[in-house]
């Protein structure tokens, strides 16, 4: 027999019919679901006197879209994932914001003056970009425009221009990280 705490084999049997395993699984996920979303809530300076609403959301989520979890796949960071979700939907509905606007730093990035090996290495860290992220990264990073600048420019909205450049500089980060001993 399986492990009776085992989420994935509860989803799946719980997905062929059969209503024990269903109910276990819930209530098991409802558990750390708790921990999940307080830890969460804590780490956005928040009370947790709203964490089982988000459980709650979170339990109604999973049941509704069931049928999407790739069962070759475990369980948890799929809920894990809507409950991710359920909390910044919360704490965004609550007026939270965690932003930082990249416009309020380009004075920073204007005046550091790179040596020569840094240009180079930089310059085949964008050459390895998409076009358009290369250009955002070129243009609001190198040349200091602003976003809103960018984004007319390109025919984007600008925050697609900031969540082009998000992942760019993410995707730099990780070619930089792949690069060093």
């Amino acid at each position: 027999m399986s492990d009776p705490t085992d989420l994935s084999a509860l989803m799946r049997r719980a997905r062929q019919g059969d209503d024990e395993a269903y109910r276990r699984l819930l209530l098991l996920t409802a558990g750390w679901l708790r921990s999940v979303v307080r830890r969460g809530l804590t780490a956005a300076g928040r009370g947790i006197a709203d964490s089982e609403d988000i459980v709650q959301e979170t339990l109604l989520a999973i049941h509704l879209k069931r049928d999407t979890w790739d069962e070759g796949q475990p369980l948890e960071p799929w809920v894990r994932a809507i409950a991710r979700h359920k909390l910044a939907d919360h704490l965004r509905r609550r007026g939270y914001r965690d932003h930082v606007d990249i416009d309020d730093h380009a004075d920073v990035l204007a005046t550091a003056a790179p040596d020569a090996a840094a240009t180079i290495d930089s310059q085949r860290l964008l050459a390895g970009l998409p076009a358009r992220q290369r250009r955002i990264v070129e243009e609001v990073s190198l040349a200091g425009r602003r976003a809103a600048e960018v984004a007319a420019q390109l025919g984007m909205s600008e925050g697609a221009v900031r969540v082009a450049l998000h992942r760019a500089l993410k995707a730099l980060a990780a070619a930089y990280r792949k690069d060093r001993p």
